[in-house]
This record gives structure tokens, sequence and C-alpha cells, in this order.
């Protein structure tokens, strides 16, 4: 006669009277091992003794029986909190979870907590949902009631991806709020559309059972236009809310502006940052002449005031500066017969004081509009000085960048909005004409705290891109997405 096969729960009871209760549980469907804290397949007795043999489940009996202790499982589904307290303390850390594979830190961990450590694709596939999951229960919990505002931005990453992220802060009447990033998405381009869609998909779900659209009352973006359009589109739902575009990105521009009207300047910094760029010889050679001076910035232009803190350097040190770069050879690198030439130029210095003297505070007034926790009033009065003091620069060059200062305060109309609401703080006005019809006396007091600027999104793309490292490479971007989820919301 043929052999009946025995069924898998006939197996499971049979394995666990075989080799003990101590050591196997059976829900019926699916043999779990209680000193491992794993599932074991039970189909054939292969795998059950091959399991009992591994060196991770003899070290874990031996400090079972070691410590007196027994642990209880009841179902299939239970999960270790150890696992998943490691696996959130590495995330929140900024810990590539691979570094867990690494035998050296596997063995320091066992003998020192006297516990298994997991393997790393447990942790992705079990726990970090489960972290990333209990941080946004945490979010949920401590935005309930509140009024808040939203910033979305999108970048390109190393890998050639439109990555957006999107952060909330929560608006009270006592005090600065908290601000959270919730949302990381690969989007296919970066349009209207795709925007309107990612800010509807991402308070669906900071609201899964039904979006509260009064409570979103400030849209905070950059000054792009398909922004600015889908700012347009979301407001027909989101009667509340006030649209403004990012005033340090618009000062920034003003800087940008500055950049163009003096090209000499802008030589030099380009060049400058060259010459000493992986040249150690030429380092030691500027050490030694000016010792009391600082290695020439190489500024990033795109970040925002950058460029004009690096000719307010140029400006303070030009007689150092100019010192050294006669010592040099202009035969060794062309940017350096580009500087030598340029530096001689008799208008620079001059051109480099008047942009010290009549520009050099707009790096500071940007330092104030990055500032979390400023005070609406104080806010709106940083750029207000700055009207009023690019104002007094009549000559040709000064009315230039003023006229580049009114086109950008002219489109955010947004900011203007938020003036009148400032003024309302200040007792300075007292009629709500112009402002969104719905928006109430009550919903005027929690932009106390409001901010201009989008900078906290710009800031979680600095963690997103230390995040896509080489080590990270390898992780799938929705575990990448969750993962910066939980490290930004600390």
């Amino acid at each position: 006669m043929p052999k009946v096969k025995t069924s898998v729960t006939v197996r499971g009871k049979n394995y666990v009277t075989e080799f003990g209760e101590h050591i196997f549980a059976f829900d019926g469907s699916v043999l779990f091992c209680k000193i491992c804290e794993v599932k074991v397949k039970c189909e054939k007795r292969f795998s059950v003794t091959q399991h009992l043999s591994t060196e991770k489940h003899i070290r874990a009996s031996n400090r079972q029986n070691k410590n007196a202790t027994q642990q209880l499982i009841t179902t299939q589904t239970r999960k270790s909190d150890f696992f998943k307290d490691l696996c959130e303390a590495f995330l929140k850390l900024n810990i590539p979870l691979e570094k867990l594979g690494n035998p050296h830190l596997r063995l320091f961990l066992e003998k020192y907590i006297n516990k298994d450590i997991p393997s790393v694709s447990t942790l992705r596939k079990t726990y970090v949902n489960d972290c990333y999951e209990d941080t946004m229960n945490d979010i949920r919990n401590q935005i309930l009631n509140k009024k808040i505002w939203v910033s979305i931005d999108e970048t390109t990453d190393t890998e050639g991806r439109y990555v957006a992220n999107v952060i909330i802060g929560t608006l009270l009447t006592d005090g600065p709020g908290k601000i959270f990033l919730i949302a990381s998405e690969v989007l296919e381009k970066a349009n209207h559309t795709t925007i309107s869609k990612l800010f509807d998909r991402t308070l669906f779900s900071l609201w899964p059972n039904g979006i509260n659209h009064d409570d979103v009352i400030l849209f905070v973006t950059d000054a792009a236009p398909y922004m600015v359009k889908a700012a347009k589109s979301i407001q027909a739902f989101y009667s509340k809310m006030v649209h403004i575009t990012c005033l340090a990105h618009g000062l920034h521009r003003v800087c940008e502006k500055i950049r163009a009207e003096f090209p000499k300047v802008d030589e030099l910094i380009l060049n400058m940052k060259k010459v000493f760029l992986k040249a150690p010889a030429r380092v030691e050679l500027f050490r030694r002449e000016a010792p009391e001076t600082p290695l020439p910035p190489s500024p990033i232009i795109t970040r925002w005031g950058n460029w004009l803190k690096a000719a307010m350097y140029y400006c303070e040190n030009f007689k150092a500066i100019k010192k050294v770069v006669h010592l040099l050879d202009a035969d060794d690198a062309l940017a350096i017969g580009k500087v030598k030439k340029i530096i001689s130029e008799t208008d620079l210095e001059s051109n480099l004081a008047f942009i010290y003297t009549n520009y050099g505070f707009l790096t500071t007034a940007i330092t104030c509009l990055e500032t979390q926790g400023t005070l609406l009033t104080d806010a709106i009065k940083t750029v207000e000085n700055v009207e009023n003091k690019l104002n007094t620069i009549k000559c040709s060059k000064g009315i230039t960048i003023y006229k580049k200062f009114e086109e950008v305060i002219a489109k955010n109309l947004g900011f203007k909005i938020l003036t009148k609401i400032s003024k309302f703080m200040l007792g300075e006005e007292i009629s709500m004409d112009n402002l969104p019809e719905d928006i109430s006396c009550d919903d005027l007091l929690y932009f106390k705290y409001a901010p201009i600027s989008s900078v906290d999104v710009e800031r979680s793309f600095s963690v997103y891109k230390n995040m896509l490292a080489d080590n990270w490479r390898s992780f799938k971007f929705e575990n990448l997405s969750k993962s910066l989820i939980v490290n930004c919301n600390i």
C-alpha cells in the first residue's frame, strides 16, 4: 500500500511532543521555536532538525538554560520588542541596518546584551514598517485637533529620481509648534498635477478617516510656476489655506541678481574656488603667507546667500588674497591666470566694497528667515527692513536690484495676506478685507508663529542625501522613505 502522507497539523504536534513544549509551540499551522523566536518549516523533519543544530539555536538554548528563563508564544503574529527597538534605534540614528551583518558587531552585541541579533532581512521585512507606523501614529496624535501648515519641495537625487518631501507643522497660539516629515515619494515628473496629488494623498494618510480640510491653513513652497499652479488648484478644497512662496528663497533670488550685476566679482569667486581645490602646495603657501586669514571659501552657489558671503570674505581679506595670488605661477593652472588678471582690475576692490556695504545685511536677513520658531511679526519686519534698505540705494545697479526685489514680492500673493495678518497682531489693521473668505478671527490667532520660508523641507533633503550613501543604495525606495520618516521625526 502507498505510504499515507502525514498532515501538517499532525506533524507539528508530533514535533512539539518529541522535542518538548519548552522548545516548540504549534498553533495548528505554524511551528514556532520559543528559544530563537522564529518560525520553523515543519513540512520535512530535516528542516526541524537542521534548525535545532544551528549555531544560533544552540547558543540561545545554552543562554536560556543558564538564565533559567522561558519565553512564551501564543500566536504566529508575535514579534520581538527587542528586535523592534533595535531597528528603531538604528533608523533614528541613521545607522544602516547592514551594519548588523558585521560579525564583529553581532558578536559584541550578543556577548554583552545576552540576546541573539536578528538578520538584516528580518528587520527590513518585519520591523521597518512597524517603526514607520508607530512614527505616523505618534504624529497623528500630536496634530490631533490642531491647525497645521504644509510645505512641499522636490529635488533630483543621485539616482536621477524626482523625490518630493512633505513637511507639516502644528500652529499654536502660545509658542512654536512641532515639525514633522510625513512623506517622501518618487514622482514620475515634477508638475502641478503630481504635486496636487501628492498633497492630497499625504494628508489622507495623515487623516485616514477623512481629511480635516479646515485645519490646513498655510501652504509654503518655492516660487516655481508649477508649485504656484498646484497651490491654486488645492485651495479649491482647502478654502482657509493661504499659499506663500518662500521668502528666504526670494531673497536668494535678489542675491542672484546682485551676482549678475557684478560679473568680475563672480568670476573671482568662481576661479579662486578652483585655485585651492585639491592643491595642498598652494594651500600651504596661503597659510604661510596669510596665517591669520581663513582659506578662500568654496561656495555652493545654489545655497541661499552663499555667494554673497563669499563676496564679503574677499572684501574683508582683499590685501592678503592679492598678496598670495601674486606669488602663484600663472602657468600652473588656467584658474590662476584668470585670477591674476581679475585681481589686477582697478574697479574690483570698489565693487567688493559696494556689495559688502550695501548688501551684506541680506545674509543676516536670510538667516533670520531660516530660523525655526520665529514670530510672524518679526519675520515680516525682517522683510520690510530689507525693502527699506534696498530702496535707499539709488545708483543704477541699486535700482535694478531693488526692482528685482519688488518683482519677487509682487508675485508672492500669500506674503501680502500674511503681512495683513501681522498688522492685526500688532494692532495696526482692523479690516478683514482681502483675506480668504472662510478665514475667521479665531483662525488668525494660529498664524502667530507661521513660517514664511520652506527651509525645513530643504533640511529634510540634506538628511535624505546623507541616507543615500553607497551602503544604503540596496534599499528599496519604499523602505528608504519609511526609514527617512522615522529618522527625521525623533
